[in-house]
């Protein structure tokens, strides 16, 4: 189904965003946004963000990462479970792990065999390995290994080749020299060449001057014209139109024009975090600005000086104004996409 999905993106020209989550509350934000806008919604968790939902006071050790899985598990499904309600189609996914979060991978990816097995599909829709910064090699090498795997499942894989720039879950790529921020046509024939014969599903994250988190115009070089040459590098070879499905990372702070250049040319999917984040915060931000008068202690506001407050911090009052704020968010997101009218 989670393929399908893609397909269809691509054959009618839009593509879905894929929310970075953290608690329950913002998975909350995306399924009731997509709900609203009658979309499918993607809820995608990192690894510090996994480990996050499952709780920062857990044991989270260097080579186990056992909160990192257990909180990735618990969101797929928490996602799962709450999906249906909303009355939409809702893809998991886990965003991106370098070669020394590959046990987290592992990790999710035995969750996924024990699901399969009972019930006749993966607990993920997707995964990304993001290997970008080792060899091009071995980065192919690793992800064909682990997409060998996956294809029993029909999952599918999500992988990145070139690097997207800045900082994001603590990766800081703020330094990387700026021509390892675009891929070359050689780059995603090579992806195509070792991971088209394990199966089909699988998606690029080609970098064409990417940079996570939101900057001043003009700071990032993106060239989102890079993809259509690589679809047109390749078309011809394999014998049809636009054969990649590509990844947009760093979509936040991207310009419209930018972003429909990148679906036209094969983007199915483009990555929403920073923006997001902000936008939950401004609900809160915002809420405290209204009613700071009544949150300055338990007892006492501008109404008198034994009146109670309760009804100001109860946490689902303020919770709520966050996810709102965040909801509105993310239907943005979906019709920068040129996502269909409802």
């Amino acid at each position: 189904v989670a393929w399908n999905l893609l397909q269809f993106c691509k054959a009618k020209g839009f593509a879905l965003p894929s929310f970075n989550c953290t608690t329950s509350s913002s998975c909350n934000a995306v399924l009731e946004a997509a709900a609203k806008i009658g979309m499918p919604a993607y809820i995608q968790f990192s690894e510090g963000g996994a480990a996050f939902f499952a709780g920062k006071g857990l044991p989270n050790e260097k080579g186990k990462l056992q909160a990192s899985i257990l909180g990735a598990c618990a969101g797929a499904h928490y996602v799962r479970n709450v999906a249906p309600a909303y009355g939409i189609p809702v893809l998991v996914h886990s965003d991106h792990c370098a070669k020394k979060l590959l046990p987290w991978f592992d990790g999710m990816l035995e969750a996924d065999e024990a699901f399969f097995k009972e019930h006749g599909e993966p607990l993920f829709s997707s995964h990304m390995l993001d290997l970008s910064e080792e060899p091009h090699e071995e980065n192919v090498s690793i992800c064909a290994k682990y997409f060998t795997r996956m294809a029993k499942m029909d999952q599918i894989l999500e992988m990145e080749i070139g690097i997207t720039g800045g900082v994001e879950d603590g990766v800081d790529n703020s330094g990387v020299a700026k021509d390892k921020l675009y891929s070359t046509p050689e780059d995603t024939e090579l992806v195509w060449k070792t991971l088209s014969p394990i199966s089909p599903m699988f998606t690029i994250a080609a970098a064409f001057g990417n940079v996570h988190g939101v900057y001043k115009p003009g700071n990032v070089k993106l060239q989102p014209e890079l993809l259509d040459s690589f679809q047109k590098n390749l078309g011809p070879k394999v014998g049809y139109e636009r054969p990649f499905f590509f990844v947009f990372h760093g979509g936040s702070g991207s310009e419209k024009h930018h972003i429909h250049s990148a679906v036209d040319y094969g983007v199915v999917k483009m990555n929403v975090d920073t923006d997001t984040q902000w936008a939950y915060w401004e609900g809160l931000l915002n809420f405290y600005k209204a009613k700071s008068g009544y949150l300055q202690g338990q007892i006492g506001n501008p109404e008198g000086e034994d009146k109670p407050n309760k009804s100001y911090y109860d946490p689902r009052k303020w919770v709520r104004c966050s996810e709102e704020s965040m909801r509105d968010r993310c239907i943005e997101g979906f019709k920068d996409l040129k996502a269909p009218a409802p």
